[in-house]
């Protein structure tokens, strides 16, 4: 499953970049993709366990930038 959210409060490309390396050694994801410029992330996770994956990339979003916020 694929499925775009946004970000708030994203503060430099540095840092998404790090959240894209966090978040694809995760377990169940298949690819992610986090774009500072536009305050966005894709990711493509298992259907069955999309929601336990998110919850996770959370996790891992907030350990990078504490500030930043996913919009789900």
């Amino acid at each position: 499953m694929k499925k775009r959210f946004d970000l708030v409060d994203l503060d430099c490309a540095n840092c998404a970049r790090k959240m894209e390396d966090a978040i694809r050694k995760l377990e169940g994801v298949n690819d992610v993709t986090v774009s500072f410029i536009a305050q966005r992330m894709t990711i493509d996770a298992e259907d069955g366990r999309f929601d336990d994956v998110m919850k996770q990339v959370v996790k891992t979003i907030r350990r990078v930038e504490p500030d930043c916020q996913v919009v789900l």
